[in-house]
């Protein structure tokens, strides 16, 4: 894609939303991170319905340890993997604890240092609590980025280089979050939305999904209708 077209992206996206947020419920950069951790092959509004009640009691890691991986369990346990990702959560908070006196750090080596935080997670949590320009790959960004054209890669790790490169100002710190969203509710995986897309005419997919049939779209799209 050209860098004007790129710029042309950002812009409609930003446009269309000028405040884009996670979707993930926390109320400070240690929930943040608990959250993202359980996010993992997970749907943000099955974290959240899980958390909301967990987050109530919680709020440090001291609390986390003090209540306990049972106890966590019985919180988490819709979502998936939650028996793995308890564990995680208390050794998280037990290494925050040990080696940065309870807080979260702004380090990515020292997020990646903790159990069950990859480099995906450490980018949410430095762009969300911290406001570093990162671009944290999820399954939604890896396709967006493949599909368009904007940052094609066989890996997320070669995707999120590519958007580092490509992405101008002023659309670094809130691009990963402009690609999530789009990914979530437009360019879906199994069938692009792509007759209500904003970006449509810049994306090098093809062919453009049609709109429904019988829908609005459909019927202004036919001119004998």
């Amino acid at each position: 894609m050209k860098k004007a077209d790129v710029f042309e992206f950002y812009r409609r996206l930003a446009e269309a939303n000028p405040h884009p947020e996670t979707e993930l419920e926390s109320g400070n950069a240690y929930q943040l991170l608990v959250a993202v951790v359980l996010s993992a092959q997970a749907t943000d509004a099955g974290v959240n319905k899980a958390t909301r009640r967990l987050f109530e009691q919680v709020t440090t890691p001291a609390e986390m340890v003090a209540l306990g991986e049972a106890a966590l369990k019985q919180h988490i346990k819709t979502i998936g993997l939650f028996n793995t990702k308890a564990k995680n959560v208390i050794a998280l908070s037990e290494a925050l604890i040990a080696d940065h006196d309870g807080q979260v750090p702004d380090d990515r080596a020292a997020l990646e240092a903790l159990p069950g935080v990859g480099r995906k997670t450490a980018n949410v949590v430095l762009n969300v609590a911290f406001g570093a320009e990162t671009f944290a790959v999820d399954t939604h960004i890896f396709r967006v980025g493949n599909r368009t054209g904007l940052a094609r890669g066989k890996t997320p790790l070669a995707v999120e280089l590519k958007l580092d490169r490509a992405t101008p100002q002023p659309f670094r710190l809130h691009a990963h979050h402009w690609l999530i969203l789009h990914g979530r509710y437009v360019c879906k995986a199994r069938k692009p939305e792509c007759w209500r897309c904003v970006v449509a005419d810049l994306c090098a997919f093809k062919p453009k999904t049609p709109p429904p049939k019988g829908s609005s779209a459909d019927a202004a799209a036919d001119p004998t209708a």
